[in-house]
């Protein structure tokens, strides 16, 4: 088990180094094809398809989401923030041979125009395995305030 745990949190560590350093084209070879990124506005959904998300999305979307952030034609995105992710508090909920549910926690500090905001979240992500690595297959996001007012986030969380 310390050796799964080590390799999931090395992957889930890579990838939000990837984010924060904007590396968005490498992020997206790290989805499984069929994956889907979900950040519900209600905390508590579990039918994603049937709920309002403030993302719900599926390879086609979050490629558009990766040209927008990158295409500086989006108002949100032309001021850049830089971001900091700590994913911490991993937890393994299942695991077989094919794939591996893990939860964690996310802070993402955010600093746009010398302002810094704090977003927390709990994160659970479906991983297959593929070879020595691994492919999400779905990343949930449920940010600790979403059911309340969020200034514009531009960026993937």
């Amino acid at each position: 088990m310390n050796e799964l745990m080590n390799d999931v949190t090395a992957f889930i560590y890579k990838e939000a180094d990837m984010l924060d350093f904007k590396e968005y084209q490498e992020w997206l070879n790290l989805w499984d094809a069929d994956g889907i990124y979900v950040v519900p506005i209600d905390p508590e959904a579990e039918d994603f398809r049937n709920t309002l998300n403030y993302a719900y999305d599926k390879a086609d979307m979050r490629k558009l989401r990766v040209n927008r952030l990158t295409s500086g034609e989006a108002v949100s995105t032309q001021t850049t923030p830089k971001t900091v992710r700590a994913p911490t508090r991993f937890r393994i909920l299942s695991s077989d041979s094919d794939r591996v549910t893990v939860r964690c926690a996310q802070h993402i500090s955010e600093n746009r125009h010398g302002v810094l905001r704090t977003y927390p979240a709990d994160v659970t992500y479906t991983l297959r395995r593929d070879g020595d690595d691994f492919r999400i297959v779905e990343k949930v996001v449920r940010l600790l305030n979403s059911d309340n007012h969020l200034s514009s986030i531009g960026y993937i969380l």
